[in-house]
């Protein structure tokens, strides 16, 4: 396999996992059952843990699950972060996310093309990356007890730049784990998770920023 069809790959199971997700959202949103688990004090932490539970294992363990498992794991995944997803199609306009997931998808595109192709050593941007990520992390938990709006903007901002340059990071990173082991099929697996998580945090940044609420 070609690098061109492994990343060809990693984009096409990035785009599944989204799917997923967002169909997902789309159908759970209109099922108010569905939304009652969901947004229940217990089942929410049920998905939150679930969520972080797989993805924690996603991350450590797919070099040794099977390609079934692994893919099996990552549309688990997305379906999990689908569930709690639903909220965005009820305080957003469907028009104001379609929107935003168009401009994210060509933000994708272009700080993919740009990680791929460039000739500069990206793996250190990866610590300053996961510095600052860590930091918003931190003042984000402070501003739930402070709950200003203006620095609320601030940090998705932030975020956005933050997983901006995670995007050409993580490209660069998958292609050369391609370059040493191109026989290992979870990789594209292992990538799509990667993509998919920066494509999902720089959606959900800029829909608090540009979104149009359902008021």
């Amino acid at each position: 396999m070609t690098e061109s069809n492994f990343l060809s790959k990693v984009f096409l199971w990035m785009f599944i996992g989204l799917m997923v997700t967002f169909s997902t959202g789309v159908l759970v949103s209109g099922n108010a059952q569905a939304l009652e688990f969901v947004f229940s004090t217990g089942g929410l932490w049920i998905l939150i843990i679930a969520e972080l539970i797989t993805v924690f294992v996603l991350s450590a363990r797919i070099h040794k699950m099977t390609p079934i498992g692994a893919r099996f794991g990552f549309i688990l995944y997305s379906f999990l972060s689908g569930l709690t997803f639903s909220s965005v199609f009820i305080a957003f306009k469907v028009g104001s996310i379609i929107t935003v997931f168009l401009i994210t998808a060509i933000i994708m595109l272009i700080f993919s093309i740009l990680g791929a192709r460039t000739k500069i050593d990206l793996s250190k941007l990866g610590t300053y990356l996961t510095m600052m990520l860590i930091g918003v992390i931190i003042a984000s938990i402070i501003n739930i007890f402070v709950s200003n709006g203006t620095f609320n903007l601030v940090l998705c901002i932030i975020s956005t730049v933050i997983f901006i340059g995670y995007i050409a990071y993580d490209i660069q990173k998958i292609k050369y784990l391609y370059m040493q082991n191109p026989n290992n099929e979870n990789l594209a697996v292992l990538g799509a998770l990667e993509l998919y998580l920066d494509f999902i945090n720089i959606f959900l940044n800029l829909l608090s920023i540009f979104g149009e609420n359902n008021n």
